[in-house]
């Protein structure tokens, strides 16, 4: 399983009650995600693909799709 589908996995099993979530669905600018269950997602990441996020990198910008997210964790896993 590739890191887009690993990502997916876990928002669907724990944030968004639908299948229809494709990689460029926007998370944070359409509300899918707020700031707590941001926070509960980002944990998740962290254990999932062991690695850690700094705070400046925690970004809207950087999370608002599941493609902007697997290239955050493709450039923290180098």
């Amino acid at each position: 399983m590739d890191n887009k589908e690993k990502i997916k996995e876990i928002l669907v099993e724990s944030f968004i009650d639908s299948e229809d979530l494709n990689y460029d669905t926007p998370l944070i600018s359409s509300g899918v995600l707020d700031s707590i269950s941001m926070l509960q997602f980002i944990d998740k990441l962290e254990k999932v693909f062991e690695i850690s996020f700094e705070a400046h990198e925690i970004d809207k910008d950087k999370f608002d799709s599941i493609n902007l997210i697997s290239t955050l964790v493709e450039e923290k896993k180098l």
